[in-house]
């Protein structure tokens, strides 16, 4: 394959991965073919098991595919894994930086592994790390060290960066900091591959999503794109119903009773809500707990993970010695 795209930062075209060899062997990556441009953020989300992980480390260089092809910004990921590396940044669930080494210090190490090194003092200021710049890695807390994953992550100004979770362990006001840097990042050209549970952070960064299932990309596009033909829902407390006439027509798909909540679903989130409101006033009916919400990326998320029981057929999409997981 030839990168004819010098746009397309990422590129995977009918890639596979497989553990074991003969009658043990296991497919844990089934025919992906994916797309990152430069100056863009992609989320990789799907179910435990996804096969996430597996594909992320196919682009990262850790492993060969054993079908398809991988371009990471023009160059083999796997055979030109030295070139790639000088121009990635790497996130991990864990770095498994030295808690004997200062914050400091190992920044410095971090920078030995690039020839684009910024300036550390203002990496560490970036993350509000600057006064801890003496500490060591051991005495930070969680969210420090965090943070400092995130610096080290961010320190060569990558062309292209994996993201594992990045806001895991951030209270709310380190979380927008690291969102805002990693915008910013997208926003100078880079390419971002983003993994995350957190599917608000999905939703909030991604310029796309890719849905992942059973070793394949079974939906892909923006998010918009995601749940567009999901339906959006109204939600009230059923005890709004106890006494009134039965609910007219909403233009609703359905409406469900669970747990004392009463929750209309609808493609027309306005004009079935301006019904409900209608019909509310003129029976002086006073709607508890009243919410509207259009569709979400959890609702696109959960519609795939009901495809769990039909997956099993075709047998778990991650070798049992690959448990490991980088995001949902």
């Amino acid at each position: 394959m030839t990168n004819e795209d010098s746009s397309i930062a990422i590129s995977c075209r009918g890639v596979e991965r497989t553990y074991g060899a003969g009658r043990d062997a296991f497919t844990a990556v089934r025919g992906v073919d994916l797309d990152v441009p430069a100056g863009s953020i992609t989320a990789l989300l799907g179910t435990n098991g996804a096969g996430k992980t597996s594909t992320v480390e196919l682009i990262e260089g850790l492993a060969p595919a054993a079908a398809g092809e991988i371009r990471v910004l023009g160059l083999d990921p796997w055979r030109d894994r030295e070139a790639v590396r000088r121009r990635t940044g790497v996130l991990l669930q864990a770095s498994g930086f030295s808690g004997d080494l200062t914050v400091r210090e190992t920044m410095r190490m971090q920078a030995s592994l690039t020839s684009t090194a910024r300036p550390i003092d203002a990496a560490l200021d970036d993350l509000a790390l600057l006064d801890k710049a003496e500490t060591r890695v051991g005495q930070l807390s969680g969210g420090e060290q965090r943070r400092l994953d995130i610096a080290c992550a961010l320190l060569g100004d990558p062309a292209v960066l994996f993201l594992d979770e990045p806001s895991n362990g951030l209270d709310v006001e380190s979380r927008r900091r690291v969102w805002d840097l990693v915008a910013a990042l997208r926003d100078r050209g880079a390419a971002i591959l983003l993994t995350t549970h957190y599917l608000d952070e999905a939703q909030r960064l991604a310029d796309r999503i890719e849905l992942m299932h059973a070793g394949r990309i079974e939906r892909s596009g923006s998010p918009a794109d995601i749940v567009a033909d999901l339906p959006s829902t109204i939600s009230f407390a059923t005890s709004s119903l106890r006494s009134a006439p039965p609910l007219p027509d909403l233009g609703q798909l359905r409406v469900v009773e669970h747990r004392g909540t009463a929750t209309i679903e609808t493609h027309e989130l306005q004009g079935s809500l301006g019904a409900l409101l209608a019909w509310a006033s003129s029976h002086d009916v006073h709607l508890d707990e009243l919410r509207a919400e259009t569709a979400s990326l959890e609702r696109a998320f959960l519609a795939l993970t009901s495809k769990d029981s039909s997956s099993k057929d075709r047998g778990s999409s991650e070798h049992p010695d690959q448990t490991k997981e980088h995001a949902a």
